[in-house]
């Protein structure tokens, strides 16, 4: 299921970026009393109660300011205001309520989107001082006393807003859809297979509106199952972005690839593989998302009885960190092997939701330790008391052992590799969970 995604804004030095990083438990954001330093949108992760959700800080806007540097900021506080589903109004205490404040609480009127109002720099607690009573003018609810430096009243901003998000909205029939992200760079044809994909298929189409301009939802029903597929911007390496749409599709590619089940990543034949693929590919593999390289354009390639063959050895060099992901060719624009896509999509979205009993876990485990011993280190020998999987997407395994120095680095990937040939979990990252006894 999708992260809900949340927007804080409000004008210059009101303490955004401070909010942000307390929301988020890290200093991802520069803070710093002079107005401006937030520029582009920053994002984040956040959790409360359970619950997860995107947060993404913004520059200040200056909604009638003609400077050059303000007029991108409040362009880029629209954009992430547009993609939001609830905005935090961020205000001060200190200098009241102000005409910008006034400003930007229409800004956000015209949206439609919910708002929570936040006061910030309420640093005393107890009753509020009788400035914050002033904030009731904007009209856009009832403020909450914040202060984002001690990280006083977080707690009932949080509750506000996910009393607005509707993250228990779980449609039965989206349970059997498989979210499919295509990815890559620029001109490798991801909307090219997404347009042969509903066009030549005979499938039942419908178009989900986007909350964006550059992430495109398409339903697509077929013979081998119902898919959502994610048209995404390609991703260019950092030096080559000038365009500020740009910078925020790019965020954008990665919330796509974080609400998807299944990443395909399209590499360009007439190219070849290229370190920027490569880092794209990371970018699923860190989200724990099953893979599937597909190498498009394959038809426009002179080919000899050797060629696919070649082309597979540099693919196994190149994602030498990712060999468990599945390799098809394809052509986009004639359908070449579409049906062989579909079918990997089904398995490695099977494989990355596998779960296995812990049974069957710990007999598979004492065959693996009788096989090659653990290792020893200065006479003590590693044991392995026991494994479980606790979750899936990806398949996460904890094992329980009397010493986390012994379990070295290879003995682990040994575990993992015997996994993945008994289970068959092709297509799908494993992650190895390493504890002591007694350890929670």
């Amino acid at each position: 299921m999708a992260k809900p995604v949340i927007a804080i804004v409000g004008r210059p030095n009101v303490g955004k970026s401070t909010l942000f990083n307390k929301l988020i438990g890290q200093r991802l954001s520069i803070v710093d009393d002079t107005p401006g330093v937030t520029r582009d949108r920053i994002y984040g992760e956040l959790e409360w109660q359970n619950k997860r959700a995107i947060v993404i800080d913004t520059g200040g806007i200056e909604p009638k300011s003609d400077d050059i540097i303000l007029a991108q900021m409040r362009r880029q506080a629209q954009l992430a205001i547009d993609t939001a589903e609830v905005i935090i109004l961020v205000t001060d205490l200190n200098s009241g309520l102000v005409a910008t404040d006034i400003d930007v609480a229409g800004m956000l009127m015209k949206s439609g989107k919910p708002v929570v109002l936040c006061v910030n720099k309420c640093d005393k607690i107890g009753e509020p001082e009788p400035e914050f009573y002033e904030f009731y003018n904007l009209g856009i609810g009832e403020p909450i006393q914040v202060s984002a430096v001690h990280g006083h009243g977080t707690g009932d901003l949080l509750d506000e807003v996910f009393s607005k998000l509707n993250t228990e909205d779980s449609d039965e029939e989206e349970d059997n859809v498989i979210n499919v992200a295509v990815i890559g760079k620029p001109n490798v044809g991801k909307s090219s297979l997404i347009n042969y994909i509903t066009a030549e298929e005979r499938c039942i189409v419908s178009d989900i509106a986007g909350t964006t301009r550059d992430s495109i939802d398409t339903v697509v029903e077929n013979k081998f199952g119902k898919y959502n597929f994610i048209d995404t911007a390609g991703i260019r390496r950092k030096a080559r972005i000038v365009d500020e749409i740009e910078k925020y599709s790019i965020i954008r590619a990665k919330m796509a690839i974080e609400r998807s089940d299944v990443c395909v990543i399209m590499i360009d034949a007439q190219i070849g593989v290229t370190e920027q693929d490569t880092k794209v590919a990371g970018l699923a593999l860190d989200a724990g998302k099953a893979c599937i390289i597909a190498v498009n354009k394959w038809d426009a390639i002179e080919k000899d009885n050797k060629t696919m063959q070649n082309f597979k050895k540099r693919i196994e060099v190149e994602f030498a960190f990712m060999s468990w992901a599945p390799t098809v060719f394809i052509s986009a624009k004639t359908g070449q092997r579409v049906d062989n896509l579909f079918t990997l999509v089904n398995t490695v979205a099977a494989n990355n939701a596998m779960r296995i009993k812990t049974g069957t876990l710990n007999e598979l485990l004492a065959q693996i330790t009788t096989r090659v011993q653990p290792p020893t280190d200065k006479g003590k020998r590693l044991k392995i008391y026991y494994m479980t999987q606790p979750s899936t997407k990806p398949p996460t395994f904890v094992s329980f052992c009397n010493n986390k120095d012994l379990f070295h680095f290879s003995y682990q990937r040994y575990i993992e590799n015997r996994i993945r040939e008994t289970f068959a979990l092709s297509g799908t990252p494993i992650r190895m969970v390493i504890r002591e006894r007694g350890e929670k």
